[in-house]
């Protein structure tokens, strides 16, 4: 008998796929959304011609193959310079699943260019990912996310609630990995690290422990953890998160609304990335009996700062990073790293980015000692491993 416990949070199943693009086909936001892609087709023909393509699709991995690889392998192409994937320290046997810990850098393509890397990599499936559920704003894009394997995060619970959703949610990763057998995406963190400097949260790693019931070093083996770095040379959010600097420090009350989530989607999809890469480090499976005599806070803190140092140590570091940590030190420490024309290339990048910036009593300096952190501390944290 087929479980209901897991429900209220998983992606849609194959049976459930149909009727899920339907609903989404029907839905007036989503249509307005894709007449704004191809105006010139009526509502009609466009509806049949998707219909046509849907031919085929049982499962969120179809549909992943099918609708999702094409667009996010035309953002690869249109808004970066290339996405590269090195996966040297992961077994040579890809019929292994995986829970990818990551740094956290883009809302929507982390997991997505991951998904495309692992495919064109031979890897037989993507990865499922949780998506907190402040981010599933409009039924369009709960359908959508829902249909390419994501996982509902729920957001704003009180410390009861927050402690039954993440006991649940801990349940589902373990049975996705050993049941379903899917790999997942999660961050190493909730939200994105704004300055770019990526530490585990033990949380997240207590989270995973939850749903098995041994020794948190047995919960977390079962889980197969492979540490990932994400490696992006810019960031599009580069200026909204300096913005957010300035509005939280201004106001510390300041929340971001809805639409600025929907802002900040719009801008890490549309936006120029330059080169992408992402490094797989080898699965924590290969030393984390190391850990396990250690009483239960210290065995999280030293596990995730072993995660942490894998993450440092396999940035792809590009010569803006190296330019933004001498800027912000005043020196050329690390000018073997980059050329004049580097240089200039990062401070007309910088100006550009500053110049979209559009808040009252705009504090320039601060905004550009913000964003050049955010470029320097990948550095900071790799010479420290």
């Amino acid at each position: 008998m087929k479980s209901t416990e897991f429900d209220e949070i998983r992606p849609y199943e194959a049976g459930e796929m149909k009727q899920a693009f339907e609903e989404l086909l029907a839905d007036r936001q989503f249509s307005k959304l894709l007449h704004g892609f191809v105006p010139w087709l009526p509502k009609g023909i466009r509806n049949g011609l998707l219909r046509l393509a849907f031919t085929g699709v049982k499962t969120p991995l179809d549909f992943q193959l099918r609708f999702m690889k094409p667009v996010v392998n035309y953002i690869i192409r249109k808004h970066s310079d290339g996405c590269t994937f090195d996966d040297q320290q992961l077994p040579t046997d890809k019929s292994q699943r995986y829970i990818f810990l990551s740094n956290h850098r883009d809302i929507v393509l982390d997991s997505a260019f991951l998904d495309v890397m692992l495919n064109k990599h031979g890897y037989p499936t993507t990865v499922e990912i949780g998506i907190g559920d402040n981010l599933l704003i409009y039924p369009w894009i709960k359908r959508l996310v829902k249909m390419n394997k994501a996982f509902t995060v729920r957001r704003g619970l009180t410390a009861h609630e927050m402690m039954r959703s993440s006991q649940l949610m801990s349940r589902y990763i373990h049975y996705a990995v050993t049941q379903k057998r899917e790999n997942i995406w999660i961050a190493q963190r909730e939200g994105r690290a704004k300055d770019s400097s990526d530490h585990t949260q033990d949380a997240v790693l207590k989270m995973l422990a939850m749903g098995y019931d041994g020794t948190p070093v047995d919960s977390l083996r079962e889980l197969n953890i492979v540490p990932l770095t994400i490696s992006y040379e810019f960031d599009p959010c580069d200026y909204l998160k300096a913005q957010e600097f300035q509005q939280k420090r201004d106001n510390p009350a300041f929340k971001k609304s809805k639409q600025d989530d929907l802002d900040n989607m719009k801008t890490g999809i549309f936006g120029y990335k330059g080169r992408v890469h992402y490094h797989c480090a080898q699965p924590v499976n290969n030393w984390i009996d190391e850990l396990s005599g250690l009483p239960k806070k210290e065995f999280y803190e030293q596990l995730s700062l072993r995660i942490d140092r894998a993450i440092h140590h396999h940035y792809r570091l590009y010569p803006c990073n190296y330019i933004a940590l001498d800027m912000l030190e005043g020196g050329k420490n690390n000018s073997s790293h980059y050329t004049n024309a580097d240089v200039q290339r990062f401070e007309q990048y910088l100006q550009q980015q500053l110049d979209k910036i559009n808040i009252p009593n705009k504090d320039v300096p601060f905004l550009r000692e913000r964003m050049l952190t955010m470029y320097a501390n990948p550095v900071r944290n790799y010479l420290s491993t």
